[in-house]
Order: C-alpha cells, then structure tokens, then sequence
C-alpha cells in the first residue's frame, strides 16, 4: 500500500480499522499466543547522542541512576528470573552510541551466559555496531538485534542530530545481512503527526523486521519532550498500531514503553485486537514497567476471549 491509502485508512471509522486489521492478525498468525520478552539495563546512562525523549543522555537533565556495565552473572540470574515469570526472551541493553574493547569482550559474555539457558531467547541493543561486531554477537549468541528507527526520516532530526535517520536504516540492514533478526520499532506521541506515523510503517515495512516495538513517549522531567504528555490520544495510538498491522502483516508487534503510564488497560485490550501479539514486560530501562502478573492477566484475558 502508498502513503495516500494509508491515509485513507487511517481515518476510517475506529471500528472499521480495527476489524481490518484484526481479520489481516488472524490471517497470518494462526494462534493468539503473545510473545513475551524482557529487558535488562546492563549500563545504563552518560551516553553521547541528543535524543530529546531519552534520559540517558549527557545533553539532557533526568534525574537517574548511572551504572557502567554489570556482571555477568548479575545479567544470567536476571535473565533466569525472566524465564520464571514467563519470558521467552531476554535483551541484553547498553547505553551510548556503540560499545568497544574491554566492554564489548564482557558484553560477548553476558550474551554467551544468557544463550546458555533452556528456554530464553537471547537478544541485544547495543547501538550502532560494524560488521565484525555483528559477526561476533551472533556467534555468542544473540538471534535479535533491537534498533529503532524512532520516528519518521522526514521527523527525525526533530528528536536527534547527533546520528541521522540513515545511520539507523543502515544498522538494521547490515543486521539482516548477517542473519541476525531485525527488532526494529518505534516511539509515537513526539509530536509527529499522523503522515509521520504513515512514514514510520512504510519505513518499517521496507526493512521488513521480524518484531516492531511500539513505545508510547512516557515524558520524563529533565528532556525536552517532558512536556509532551498530550502529543498522542489514545485512539491515535490504537489507528497506528492498526497502520502498522496493515503495513506490516506478518510482524510482530510489540507493546514495549509507555504504556503503563499512557494507556488504560482497555486500550491496551483494544491493541491486542488491533494487531499486537508480542510484548515487552516488566520494567524498561530507566522507568517501571508493568507487573508481570498484571501483563499474564491481560494475556489470559485476551487468548480466552
């Protein structure tokens, strides 16, 4: 589909879109079963770039707690503990632009411990990496790799000026060349607007990965979008996720950050419908996430509905 046909759809009757994308969900997916994945923060903080959402950077003025990297063993038994509460993935993140020597070596070993455990999918996000970086995660192990685009290429230097929409496109490419899975999402309510969004599916359709996260902006005091907490509603959270599915209808996509905080539990009913069948549970890297047990009732719910 072109960008005007996305349009269109976009603006149909809220039921309407949503009863198209769910009959696009049933076609391609044959069960309900949502994947779930978790995260953990292996460094977090002082990273480089200017991303305007992000409290990590060293240009903005959140208020966290900045840690170099953990231990290996701190990664496994977190890692174990995701598999407890249901996980069957587990992402290994880092803070920054890129990681190298001594941390990079470290990192090959969180990945080669967390690849060790029965039952858990090990995946990463650790920023632009080369080739020979690429080569050597997925030989310790990893089958994923997350990295967004964010936004749209027209929005982006809006949000980042510090790397460019293309050096995010290129990571992902070289990705998939390598073999590697692509995880590759977004963060709506930024500001953008609904052409932005039509951009990002289309965007994201033509790199194809096989999970789309869908961050909700939680605005955190001290970055400059901390005052964008009415920059998205609801209901154009819900027709995104549904341009999405359309876009993209053999993805999974994923409710990743912000919904905690930005949508009610019956609109995050509503996305299961929309299209959503993956999940990101638990906290997130520098904010609480939701309940593990709240995200297993909603699961139940829906699979039984």
């Amino acid at each position: 589909m072109n960008k005007q046909e996305l349009l269109k759809l976009y603006d149909l009757d809220l039921d309407e879109l949503i009863k198209i994308s769910e009959k696009i969900t049933r076609k391609n997916f044959e069960t309900k079963d949502i994947e779930v994945c978790s995260i953990i923060s292996a460094k977090t903080g002082k990273c480089s770039e200017n991303c305007k959402y992000c409290s990590q950077s060293i240009h903005n003025h959140a208020d966290i707690f900045c840690h170099p990297l953990l231990s290996v063993e701190q990664v496994k038994q977190s890692a174990l503990k995701a598999k407890e509460n249901g996980a069957t993935r587990f992402c290994i993140v880092t803070s920054g632009r890129s990681e190298s020597g001594e941390d990079f070596k470290k990192i090959l070993e969180m990945i080669k411990a967390v690849a060790s455990i029965d039952g858990i999918h090990c995946c990463a996000s650790l920023g632009l990496l080369n080739e020979e970086q690429i080569m050597k995660i997925k030989e310790a192990g990893v089958e994923r790799f997350n990295h967004n685009i964010n936004t749209s290429k027209n929005y982006h230097s809006e949000i980042c000026t510090t790397h460019n929409f293309e050096d995010r496109v290129n990571t992902v490419k070289l990705l998939t060349k390598h073999g590697l899975e692509a995880c590759t999402g977004v963060i709506i309510g930024m500001g953008e607007t609904k052409e932005d969004r039509i951009d990002m599916a289309l965007s994201l359709a033509e790199l194809n990965p096989k999970t789309v996260p869908i961050n909700v902006l939680n605005p955190i005091k001290g970055t400059p979008l901390e005052d964008y907490e009415n920059k998205i509603t609801e209901e154009e959270v819900i027709r995104t996720i549904c341009i999405f599915r359309i876009a993209m209808p053999k993805a999974i996509l994923r409710y990743a950050g912000g919904r905690k905080t930005r949508l009610s539990i019956e609109t995050q009913k509503l996305g299961l419908r929309a299209g959503i069948n993956g999940m990101l549970s638990g906290d997130y890297l520098t904010t609480d996430g939701v309940d593990i047990n709240d995200d297993k009732e909603l699961i139940d719910n829906y699979i039984n509905t």
